[in-house]
């Protein structure tokens, strides 16, 4: 069954920030939805605007090229639905009204100014329709301001929104980092939401704390380069962000992957986050790349799509594009959901989730060389543009998909393995070699696996098989149960109905 989609094709968000103008194209309206071009241009629209009141005419000119480009690139993709937001600089200059009457002139569209309320209320939003269930305080800090708003259990605090995005404070600081900690303290004295964000998570948002995270990602020789998920304790992000503040950037790992225009901006960006995490006394620091532009498209959807599972909406459109028989994956989520109660007991619903994301995915890689199709399918998963998914569980489907096409010989080894601890990876493999038993049967066509339980019973791996397709029990069968029994501690029989 294709994903719910409110549009058969592409949808845009064009975002006016303080910083940048960026145009992002999405394959369709639906609770996954997958970039498929993003383009910015750094304007600098915001520079000077908390000193002289006004967006700078060079920035100006800069953003009119950037649209009238967006334009035509959204009429060569066929863009069904284009929304076009301002943030910051332009609600707060004096001769923003003017600007936006030209944005919509070149656009054709409305351009909707959104207050600090608005914006944190859909940075908040795009953080609940990217990450699963998150818990904490959203902070999403741009060119101009920086907005903060509580998620819990899908529920959304007040928004507040401070003129402490990295522009607005190097311009009002005079580019002394004394007085702007001094400005960051006086703003952040009057957020009293702080305090409840102990223990809990920092989400941030924006592409000046993107950039902490990736050098300390640098620093730190972390395996996987998807900032989408990035966790570390906090603590540890608050004192890089103090040596951010005292360094020489350019003498920082991965300062290259960093933009120039946004260098200059770092430091500012780390004085806040720092001050954030201290005064909340935040437990986790967490990367979301999903914001206020998603948190738009979120919105226009019912609350039934609201209430998907974004990562099984964006596992089942993989499997719609890779599957022989897409309607497969639904018998091989029932038939490991039999299974489970026996050999799973203990299974959580999040350890559940990411075994139905497993089924799903788990026909990527069959069009690759047969000598390859572990590797294929480890590595399309690990790197995939799946939502609601943290790394860890990034690597453990990975690790899945390795084993359900190789088993337990592992000649090479799945990526992001060091993420995983023994007592996960053992798991993943013992998954793997169930889908390999699957497949056995199956061939991944429907109408088999309903009729060919297996269940773990009085110290075995029980297979059954009905009478009409007892010619599938041989050595092979026999082969992949084995594997699989074994990382069970079991042994294994195949049974014939009848």
């Amino acid at each position: 069954m294709p994903p719910f989609s409110l549009t058969q094709g592409p949808v845009a968000v064009i975002d006016i920030g303080s910083n940048s103008v960026r145009l992002v194209t999405y394959d369709r309206l639906t609770r996954a939805p997958v970039p498929m071009f993003n383009e910015k241009s750094l304007c600098g629209l915001g520079r000077q605007v908390a000193v002289t009141g006004l967006l700078p005419r060079d920035g100006i000119a800069e953003a009119r090229e950037a649209l009238k480009r967006f334009r035509v690139l959204c009429d060569l993709m066929r863009v069904e639905k284009t929304f076009v937001l301002a943030t910051a600089a332009a609600r707060r200059a004096a001769n923003g009204p003017d600007f936006i009457a030209e944005v919509e002139a070149i656009l054709g569209e409305k351009v909707a100014v959104l207050t600090g309320n608005e914006e944190a209320r859909l940075a908040a939003l795009g953080v609940v329709a990217g990450l699963y269930r998150p818990n904490g305080l959203v902070g999403d800090l741009g060119g101009g301001s920086l907005e903060l708003i509580d998620v819990e259990d899908g529920g959304l605090g007040q928004g507040t929104s401070l003129e402490l995005g990295g522009l607005a404070l190097r311009d009002a600081s005079g580019k002394s980092m004394k007085r702007a900690a001094r400005i960051i303290a006086d703003a952040l004295d009057g957020v009293p939401g702080l305090a409840r964000a102990r223990g809990r998570d920092i989400i941030a948002i924006g592409g000046t704390w993107r950039a902490v995270a990736r050098l300390h990602m640098a620093k730190t020789g972390y395996p996987l380069n998807v900032l989408h998920g990035y966790s570390v304790p906090a603590r540890a992000i608050a004192e890089f962000c103090r040596d951010i503040q005292k360094v020489d950037l350019d003498q920082l790992p991965a300062i290259g992957e960093i933009a120039r225009e946004r260098r200059p901006l770092l430091p500012y960006g780390a004085a806040v986050l720092e001050q954030v995490i201290l005064r909340s006394e935040a437990a986790r620091f967490v990367i979301s790349t999903s914001g206020v532009r998603e948190g738009v498209l979120y919105s226009q959807l019912p609350q039934v799509a609201q209430a998907q599972d974004p990562l099984l909406v964006g596992a089942r459109a993989l499997s719609d594009l890779h599957a022989r028989a897409p309607d497969h994956a639904d018998e091989l989520i029932a038939w490991t959901d039999a299974f489970a109660a026996s050999g799973f007991p203990q299974e959580s619903p999040e350890e559940r989730r990411i075994r139905h994301a497993a089924c799903l995915v788990s026909e990527v890689a069959w069009r690759a060389n047969p000598d390859y199709r572990a590797e294929e399918a480890a590595r399309v998963v690990a790197y995939a543009a799946l939502p609601a998914l943290d790394h860890r569980e990034r690597a453990f489907l990975a690790s899945v998909q390795h084993a359900r096409y190789e088993g337990l010989t592992e000649n090479t080894e799945p990526p992001l393995r060091a993420l995983l601890g023994l007592a996960e990876i053992d798991r993943a493999r013992a998954l793997g070699c169930l889908l390999r038993v699957a497949y056995n049967i199956s061939a991944g066509q429907v109408g088999a696996l309903p009729h060919a339980p297996l269940r773990a019973s009085g110290g075995r791996l029980v297979q059954t098989l009905p009478q009409h397709l007892a010619n599938l029990s041989n050595e092979r069968l026999a082969g992949r149960l084995k594997q699989a029994a074994r990382m069970f501690g079991l042994g294994f029989e195949v049974r014939i109905a009848g």
